[in-house]
């Protein structure tokens, strides 16, 4: 059976993301209750997400990261495993949960610019492959952060839950 091929229109909600202090915990919880998944799942560092850019300035960091699809919404899990960024803010002042929504859009940069102007400026970026990704402060509007990005191709996943 062929992988579903994903389409989005522009601004559509496509991701909802979770960020976590034990990544293996929360997937297998998801999977047994949910049944969401199967949970594609990449360690990811400098060497795979590059720039990484938090706050303005590049930084080293390493998280643990899985992708699972229930319809068309992408749910993601983040651990982060070293080094200090958004996902750290998020768990020393709000504890596990919903860290963001994502949005597509073809052109993220365009979008980018728009969402600056209206007053929410990039807090967080990354390239990993093909696809773009840009985290706006949002929280203080949504109780939530907002993500743009294009869904560029991306690497097969290191491994999976469950195998």
């Amino acid at each position: 059976m062929a992988a579903k091929v994903h389409t989005f229109e522009e601004g559509a909600t496509m991701q909802v993301a979770l960020v976590v202090r034990d990544l293996e915990a929360e997937m297998r919880r998801h999977w047994e209750v949910f049944k969401i998944g199967p949970w594609d799942i990449f360690e990811v560092d400098n060497s795979i997400i590059n720039p990484w850019i938090y706050r303005g300035k590049p930084v080293e960091l390493t998280c643990r990261v899985a992708f699972a699809w229930s319809g068309d919404t992408q749910v993601e899990i983040i651990q982060p495993v070293k080094g200090y960024s958004i996902y750290d803010e998020h768990l020393e002042r709000r504890g596990d949960g919903l860290h963001h929504i994502k949005l597509y859009f073809s052109d993220c940069k365009a979008a980018v610019a728009r969402f600056e102007r209206a007053g929410y400026p990039v807090i967080q970026s990354g390239v990993l492959d093909e696809d773009l990704h840009f985290y706006l402060d949002t929280l203080k509007d949504f109780g939530y952060i907002i993500e743009l990005g294009n869904v560029g191709k991306v690497r097969p996943s290191q491994r999976r839950y469950p195998a």
